[in-house]
């Protein structure tokens, strides 16, 4: 479930159907790292929040460039106080490797269950387990490739557990890494995904299959540029099944169990997101010259030695496009809201309230708007509706905001004040 950084050298050739990186973009993403300083890998859970708000020139370009956020904002004084504890981690890799134990049987076994009723199953002497061990990210996908290619011309079941495959991202190479990838006898893959939260009585939290459901789509984004190389090599019809399976402990077992998850939705937008993402280069060639993240580690290797002043200037020069919902997904999420906070930036109030606020951009705009001094609009006619800007009367945010405010102040001058309560006769 990891993404890795491209960290091979120039003269090695990217996967077939990839564009290559240049020289002088790999050389310009180092110099943002810092000298020595080795690319961040991802998870496929960041690679999901990336493409879901695909506005942040910010996140694109750190995030392209491999740059450790968490570090970054640690140093900038606005630690992330979010993360999966060691524990959960522990207890995920124990799970995974309970599903995928036996050569994959109770995992086959689940999957032909769920997915493939009504077929033979798969005898665990008929399910091949192709190794996968390379030298390095881009050995790692060409194995998987070849082991891909290999079990759809053989026309068989095949279990294939965290191959490696290639993904684009804003531009920048990048590469995923699924729990699992199972090949069915007709040519269709079907991508695995295990999770260690719970599914009691068959049902698991809507909010956590959704996060899966948006990884599971990177991984399915991934394959189908490889299902379409196997298909022209070996003649068959290959797909990758947009139902993957998510395999959960049942109840409060550690006994797995599954279901099919439709991510029909989270491809379409996953590659309609991914696809709007501003290329690295040219977010990178915007930059003052010098810009760089270096957190100038000391000897120890952890503590940053740069004055923080600098960092945030070299943060500053990239524009963000904060929301809310970062602070669930992104590590420097804190510190975009206090800088959103301190322009006064209506992002700060959410999506929602910013759409409708149209041309006003800060709170000190929406609140003018809506001053006292504002004419009252009620007895006006309505103004076309036609979008002007924080000092046009006609605006519909502007005539909205004015509405609103004299209603609240009318409502607030007829609250009648309570007197003084009466005092009550004494009982007898």
């Amino acid at each position: 479930m990891n993404v890795s950084r491209d960290g091979r050298p120039a003269s090695a050739a990217p996967p077939a159907g990839r564009p290559a990186a240049t020289p002088s973009l790999r050389q310009r993403l180092t110099e943002l790292r810092g000298p020595g300083v080795r690319p961040r890998s991802l998870d496929a859970r960041a690679l999901a929040a990336l493409a879901a708000n695909p506005g942040c020139r910010r996140r694109a370009l750190l995030d392209g460039a491999g740059i450790d956020k968490g570090a970054l904002a640690q140093a900038l004084g606005s630690p992330a106080a979010y993360g999966q504890s060691q524990f959960a981690i522990v207890r995920g890799h124990a799970f995974e490797a309970k599903v995928t134990s036996d050569g994959g049987t109770e995992l086959l076994r689940l999957l032909h269950e769920r997915l493939a009723p009504g077929t033979p199953p798969p005898a665990p002497d008929e399910v091949a387990t192709p190794d996968l061990s390379a030298a390095g990210p881009e050995g790692r996908t060409a194995r998987t490739a070849l082991a891909l290619r290999e079990a759809t011309a053989a026309s068989g079941w095949a279990l294939l557990r965290h191959p490696m495959l290639a993904v684009e991202v804003a531009g920048s190479p990048a590469y995923v890494e699924p729990d699992a990838v199972v090949v069915h006898p007709d040519g269709s893959w079907t991508v695995v995904e295990i999770k260690s939260f719970p599914m009691i009585d068959g049902a698991a939290d809507a909010a956590k299959v959704g996060a899966a459901a948006r990884q599971a789509a990177v991984y399915v984004l991934a394959l189908e540029p490889v299902a379409g190389q196997v298909g022209a090599y070996t003649g068959r019809e290959v797909t990758v099944r947009d139902r993957v399976l998510l395999v959960c402990p049942k109840d409060f077992s550690n006994l797995p169990t599954a279901a099919p998850v439709d991510v029909r939705k989270q491809l379409a937008t996953t590659r309609r997101q991914l696809a709007r993402l501003t290329r690295v280069e040219d977010i990178a060639d915007a930059l003052p010259e010098g810009t760089t993240f270096d957190l100038r580690l000391g000897d120890d290797g952890k503590t940053a030695t740069r004055p923080p002043e600098e960092l945030a200037e070299a943060v500053e020069a990239v524009g963000a496009a904060y929301a809310p919902e970062c602070l669930a997904a992104c590590e420097l999420a804190f510190h975009c809201r206090k800088r959103s906070r301190e322009e006064g930036a209506v992002e700060t109030l959410g999506r929602g309230v910013r759409g409708e606020l149209g041309g006003l951009r800060t709170v000190a705009e929406v609140l003018a708007a809506a001053g006292p001094d504002a004419p009252e609009p009620f007895d006006a006619p309505e103004p076309p509706v036609a979008p002007g800007g924080p000092d046009d009367p006609d605006d519909p945010a502007v005539v909205a905001l004015r509405r609103a405010a004299a209603l609240r102040a009318e409502v607030l001058a007829r609250a009648a004040v309570p007197g003084p309560r009466a005092e009550e006769p004494g009982c007898p």
